[in-house]
């Protein structure tokens, strides 16, 4: 194929956005550095193709950092797009949360992303490439449960619109994917949510467990559907110039009420079902 690109991508382990992603720009003729903090849980589908290399990547240690940005420059083919895509969530009520487990996220979401940024930049300005950031419709309104996973979103969102600026002069891309609901294996890295008996919660602890384990919610759509949904955007062949793509499921919907609709609105569309009317109930009993 013309001009085949050089492609990072995080958090390929099976069924998720990442080796979904990989796969499709690999079967394009791409070569894919594909990684995951547990390479094993990279599916054999994606590592066996001869276009694909597997390298280990924890985005929250330096030295794993250090070692795979070595091993791509010593693939001699330097890099053109670096895909962020790792990350964890964290469901709990915010007077809950344990702050190590919060502080985690954002290590691995906020900080761990933009330190492998740094250390591919000298790559990514080299090659006038592109840097493309997984976001999510939660970065922008507020639900009930995941204010963790989402503010950590929202750090992402304006690191990415921020970057865009910074780094326009050098001529490096920044593209920010505000992703609607997909169906993934995201939920099974997520501790149990765990209240006391003594929770202000306890009474919808059950609510609670059922969005940690993504069994409520809207669906969404395959990995496989989103990842052939996006791969124009991350190669650059529409939104040139980086930005914010709202993508998948919802998304359009989100990103039109987080724009137009009045804050009080908002708040009951977004609280429905979170059992928040329930727990007023029981409040108000005691």
């Amino acid at each position: 194929m013309p001009n085949p690109k050089t492609i990072l991508i995080t958090g390929c382990s099976a069924h998720g956005i990442g080796a979904a992603l990989a796969l499709t720009l690999a079967r394009q003729g791409h070569f894919i550095f594909a990684t995951a903090r547990n390479t094993s849980k990279i599916p054999e589908r994606l590592s066996a193709l001869e276009n694909v290399q597997v390298l280990p990547l924890d985005v929250t240690d330096p030295a794993s950092i250090a070692g795979a940005v070595s091993s791509v420059r010593e693939h001699g083919r330097g890099l053109d797009i670096l895909v962020n895509n790792a990350g964890t969530g964290y469901t709990m009520p915010l007077l809950e949360a344990d702050l190590d487990r919060a502080k985690a996220v954002y290590e691995a979401n906020v900080w761990g992303l933009l330190g492998l940024i740094q250390a591919c930049s000298d790559l990514l300005v080299a090659a006038k490439g592109r840097i493309v950031n997984m976001s999510s419709v939660g970065a922008v309104v507020n639900t009930p449960w995941i204010g963790i996973y989402s503010s950590s979103k929202a750090a992402v969102t304006q690191l990415s619109e921020t970057l865009r600026l910074e780094l326009s002069p050098l001529g490096v891309s920044v593209l920010c994917i505000m992703a609607g609901t997909i169906t993934t294996d995201f939920h099974a890295n997520e501790p149990e949510v765990v209240l006391l008996p003594t929770s202000r919660y306890a009474a919808i602890r059950q609510t609670i467990s059922d969005w940690a384990t993504g069994r409520a919610g809207p669906q969404g759509c395959s990995a496989d559907e989103f990842a052939n949904s996006i791969a124009g955007e991350v190669l650059g062949s529409s939104s040139a110039n980086g930005g914010l793509v709202w993508k998948g499921p919802n998304s359009a919907a989100v990103k039109f009420m987080a724009r137009w609709c009045p804050g009080g609105l908002l708040d009951r569309m977004m609280s429905n079902g979170q059992g928040l009317d329930e727990l007023a109930k029981t409040t108000n009993k005691s």
